[in-house]
């Protein structure tokens, strides 16, 4: 594989990982569960 390609594979599995992250914070109940596990800690 050629480094322009292998690059060009780096950055659309990074701009997937962030869009999937935007999308699980899009979501209200995501939310609420991640700030009820993080208190728990507490």
């Amino acid at each position: 594989m050629k480094p322009l390609a292998a690059r060009a594979l780096v950055w659309a599995a990074v701009a997937l990982a962030l869009l999937g992250t935007l999308m699980l914070y899009r979501r209200p109940d995501f939310l609420v569960n991640l700030a009820d596990q993080l208190w728990s800690c507490f």
